[in-house]
């Protein structure tokens, strides 16, 4: 995808780029030709998804643009076939969720399998019917879908991360797209004030 800024500078978005939800992102690998465009997202993390350090000169880039990396080092050989890791897809599901994180950009190599696979795993978080989600999964990944991520995303226990996330809620806005926005209690919710008890 390309789009033009104000000042007539073409904007290159990263291979296989899409909005999951407000605030989320997932791709392929940025290459330097991208950076102009994830500017324009004013993002606060990514979260990365190989377990090859990251290039010199895109953590030069996150440091320049005050973006935090949050690196799971999955990996992404099908020969043999190599499983998903159900606990570092945990560990992402964690950063992913908390709101301070975002806007936030998902990646792995090609922004198909293992993104698939995190992005997968959070809609069943979002209790997204499980048709929905493996469908999401297959049209982003194309002709190349796994059938052993499909399995992993229909198999991933989310009771392990709602038991963890007790401090998240969900936020509910518009209606059509029926949006989920989540939201930290201390940051909209009136609590009550503590009263002196009667004696």
């Amino acid at each position: 995808m390309e789009t033009d800024d104000q000042d007539g500078v073409v904007l290159v978005s990263p291979s296989n780029f899409s909005m999951v939800e407000d605030g989320i992102y997932r791709s392929g690998f940025p290459q330097l030709e991208n950076f102009g465009f994830l500017k324009t997202l004013n993002l606060r993390s990514i979260i990365y998804l190989c377990p090859e350090p990251y290039p010199e000169e895109n953590l030069k880039f996150l440091e320049a643009n005050n973006i935090k990396l949050f690196q799971f080092g999955i990996k992404g050989k099908t020969d043999p076939p190599t499983p998903m890791p159900k606990d570092t897809v945990l560990d992402a599901l964690k950063v992913l969720v908390d709101v301070r994180n975002h806007p936030i950009l998902i990646h792995c190599k090609r922004g198909k399998h293992r993104t698939g696979c995190l992005v997968g795993c959070l809609r069943k978080v979002q209790s997204w019917c499980l048709s929905s989600v493996l469908e999401e999964y297959q049209k982003n990944a194309g002709l190349k879908w796994r059938q052993m991520d499909l399995k992993f995303i229909e198999t991933f226990d989310i009771v392990r991360l709602r038991q963890c996330l007790f401090s998240i809620m969900y936020r509910y806005h518009g209606y059509g797209f029926k949006r989920k926005r989540l939201m930290y209690e201390e940051e909209d919710v009136q609590k009550p004030k503590p009263q002196a008890a009667k004696v």
